[in-house]
């Protein structure tokens, strides 16, 4: 599925995986929720705002900066995403970190039409004509919030119209780790001979989403433990599951 990101760059500086943006009335307690801990269960670092931070007044500095460190944005685009200022907010600065980091976009359409999107019609222009007779809100804001959105309408996306959530969520933890497989393997020296095709074999081994309870995986060699323990340090362990224990001991 064909999605807008500009070339990679260095991950020294990724901190997160994913950053969540969504309209918690929406969708916090359903589909954003259960995104979050299939996103967990999988070893995908990932951001969410905390709930008690919604009721301040003010779109906190730290959540600005989990963008910028962040390698994809996935968007939740729902019914009063737009009516929702912190959100527009979020959006303005996850395009503009398209280009600035090399921030890759997901858009979900969660029962809204992405031509509405793209347009501003339907739900969307009440919520920008709500913004524009508030006071407390300037002009120059809601034209970058607009633009924002158009942007993002065009990119591909998730539609979710009638489909089946679980599908969904299967699809983009899906196309979500296998760029990370990559991002895992690139790490892989290329003085250790034959590790690659090992790592490879203990992830497909053991990071499955069907998989289930608690797994143990015993690496025994001589020098083991350094090339090991380093190249988890390397990849941040981001596609080992929760539920499986690594131990390497030299032999």
């Amino acid at each position: 599925m064909a999605t807008h990101t500009a070339a990679s760059s260095s991950s020294s500086s990724r901190k997160y995986d994913v950053f969540l943006s969504f309209c918690g009335v929406d969708t916090r307690k359903n589909f954003t929720d259960h995104l979050y801990t299939a996103l967990e269960k999988r070893g995908i670092n990932t951001f969410r705002d905390d709930e008690k931070l919604v009721r301040g007044k003010y779109i906190s500095p730290e959540l600005l900066k989990a963008i910028e460190v962040s390698k994809y944005a996935i968007i939740v685009l729902s019914r009063n995403y737009a009516f929702s200022r912190w959100c527009l907010i979020e959006l303005a600065k996850i395009v503009e970190c398209i280009e600035e980091t090399k921030l890759t976009v997901l858009p979900i359409f969660y029962h809204a039409d992405p031509s509405h999107v793209r347009n501003q019609t339907g739900t969307l222009a009440e919520a920008f004509e709500k913004h524009e007779k508030d006071p407390k809100v300037n002009k120059e804001d809601v034209q970058a919030w607009k633009a924002a959105l158009k942007e993002v309408g065009n990119i591909s996306g998730w539609h979710l119209n009638d489909r089946y959530e679980s599908i969904v969520i299967q699809e983009i933890l899906k196309r979500i780790s296998s760029e990370l497989d990559l991002i895992v393997q690139s790490t892989i020296s290329n003085n250790l001979v034959g590790i690659e095709s090992r790592v490879k074999e203990l992830l497909d081994l053991y990071v499955d989403e069907a998989s289930g309870g608690v797994g143990f995986v015993g690496i025994c060699g001589m020098g083991m433990y350094k090339s090991i323990m380093h190249q988890a340090d390397q990849s941040n362990c981001r596609n080992v599951p929760r539920q499986v224990c690594l131990i390497v001991e030299d032999c």
